[in-house]
């Protein structure tokens, strides 16, 4: 049987997983190769660190072991069903109850029985599964990671990218924090980088209310200097690498650490202690007036269930104001759960619409059976989180022809979801900023032992049955991130650039200026699109 939404959690209180993805974020300005940046906890086993990469890389396909390989390692199918079988055999089983006061699923089992789960489940699930390579010997790995990290396709595309970039790990306790409650570890600062080598540059773009960050006094476009004295724009010994990643992704709630940053050419120094923040996916709810009537706008960050509460209340408000156009803010928006990206579109478009239409349909591998598309939901899902909606909630809905978002190379999976189902069902999306990042593909979050893991499941496609942008989403108008003014500020660029074209139609001139290539640093779980069971 195929779990739904992720479930189970692990016993201990691993590393958070931005802590070692930072490692590779920052190692990478030492030179370093490639490497897989997911990081997790399973049950005790521990992964090799990873190696020093850029943002969201995919390692090069590791050289096979040599040996002797068993008819499974040749022939998967001889595994058998992964979930029936092998799913929670455990070698080291959790005990007591999860967060939910509910024991833990484990069960005694061997190192073995987790390998043969992970190959099972990719034999059955995994979107390419025939061009996993059978090279490999389950005998040659000591921790599940290491063996999960190469159950995938080494094809590469015809730009010489692999076809495959996003496949990871995340520790399940963690991975359920940030979904359900919106919590993470850290500042609440997140930040933007120019390259994955020295000099580095990282710029702040987001600081979450009521979070470290915001006690002391970042603001976006501040640049970071230092991290406990140590020089971050060109440190690159293991040392300063050390350090540096020691401050900037603390490992606990509690550590202070200081740091220099420059603003307007003044460099001026804080000490911030890293906090288990709560992130808030929907900010800036607001009713622009403008000459030709009412805009709504808002800024979306992720697709959790944090969020169904947060857009309901965002386009109630905006329905009781009777808008008559909206902006929607998802520049720095990776993606999450289909079903939030679905009734948000639908709360922007409305019944008369699309009716009669899907929102997106899944395509799965030969071997899945396929599922239902997924409509334009009319109804609140009702997700577990601290404020939930009560599931079959009518939601509210502005039924506009147009609609404009803003987006940079952060706008991810479900976010582009949103933009291909609208135009799917006929309604104009008008995108302002930059190019989308370009993942048309879909996850169900699989737990087992401790770890939650993300491989490729599906390809989403719309209503007309397009889903070919792995290049990402091309801007109506290309307009650079503004750093220098906060988000939701009528002169912000992004903003005062939709405000303009919703008048003329025209970009203006400003936005064509060459833009400088700049990424957000953050865990590729918060780049996806999660299918989520329908209730029955």
């Amino acid at each position: 049987m195929k779990p739904p939404f992720a479930h189970g959690r692990a016993t201990t209180t691993p590393r958070l997983i931005a802590s070692l993805l930072a490692a590779a974020f920052v190692l990478a300005g030492c030179g370093g190769g490639g490497g897989s940046p997911g990081a997790s906890s399973n049950s005790g086993q521990t992964g090799q660190q990873p190696p020093p990469a850029p943002v969201n890389p995919t390692p090069p396909t590791p050289t096979p072991p040599g040996g002797t390989a068993t008819p499974e390692d040749l022939n998967p199918n001889l595994l058998g069903d992964a979930f029936g079988t092998y799913w929670n055999l455990c070698a080291k089983p959790r005990t007591g109850l999860d967060s939910e006061g509910k024991p833990f699923p484990d069960r005694q089992g061997t190192l073995l029985d987790e390998l043969k789960f992970l190959r099972a489940w990719a034999n059955q699930y995994y979107l390419w599964y025939n061009e996993i390579p059978n090279t490999y010997r389950m005998a040659d790995f000591t921790n599940p990671i290491d063996y999960f990290n190469v159950l995938k396709t080494s094809a590469l595309t015809e730009s010489g990218q692999p076809k495959d970039k996003y496949h990871f790990t995340y520790a399940t306790e963690d991975w359920e924090k940030l979904q359900t409650s919106g919590i993470d570890l850290g500042y609440g600062v997140t930040w933007k980088r120019n390259s994955a080598t020295v000099p580095r540059t990282w710029l702040v773009t987001l600081v979450e209310p009521g979070s470290p960050a915001e006690a002391a006094g970042l603001r976006r476009g501040d640049m970071l200097l230092k991290v406990d004295g140590v020089d971050f724009v060109n440190g690159s010994t293991a040392d300063q690498v050390e350090r540096i990643n020691a401050g900037l992704f603390p490992e606990t709630a509690g550590q202070a650490h200081q740091f220099t940053l420059q603003r307007g050419g003044t460099s001026f120094d804080v000490s911030m202690t890293g906090a288990e923040v709560r992130i808030d996916p929907v900010k800036h709810v607001q009713v622009l007036d403008t000459p030709t009537g009412k805009v709504g706008y808002l800024s979306f960050e992720t697709h959790n269930a944090v969020s169904e509460k947060e857009l309901v209340d965002a386009f109630t408000t905006f329905k009781q104001a009777a808008v008559s156009d909206l902006v929607l803010d998802m520049r720095y928006n990776g993606g999450g759960l289909l079903y939030i990206a679905s009734e948000l579109s639908y709360m922007i478009a409305g019944p008369e619409l699309t009716a009669g239409k899907i929102f997106e349909r899944p395509q799965f591998n030969d071997k899945t059976p396929q599922q239902q598309a997924i409509p334009f939901l009319s109804m609140a899902y009702g997700f577990s989180s601290p404020n939930p909606v009560r599931a079959g909630t009518p939601l509210p809905y502005l039924g506009l022809k147009r609609v404009t978002v803003l987006t940079t190379s952060g706008s991810c999976s479900a976010s582009e979801a949103v933009i291909n189902g609208l135009r799917g069902a006929d309604i104009q999306v008008d995108v302002i900023g930059s190019q989308t990042c370009g993942k048309p593909y879909g996850f169900t979050p699989v737990p087992n032992c401790g770890t939650t893991y993300f491989s490729i499941e599906f390809k989403g496609v719309n209503n007309k049955g397009f889903g070919d942008f792995s290049d990402g989403l091309a801007p109506t108008c290309q307009v650079a991130d503004d750093l220098t003014r906060p988000l939701g500020d009528r002169s912000e660029g992004l903003l005062a650039a939709a405000l303009a074209y919703r008048e003329t139609g025209t970009c203006p001139p400003a936005t064509r200026a060459r833009q400088v290539n700049m990424e957000l640093v953050r865990h590729p779980a918060k780049e996806i699109s999660i299918y989520t069971k329908p209730r029955q």
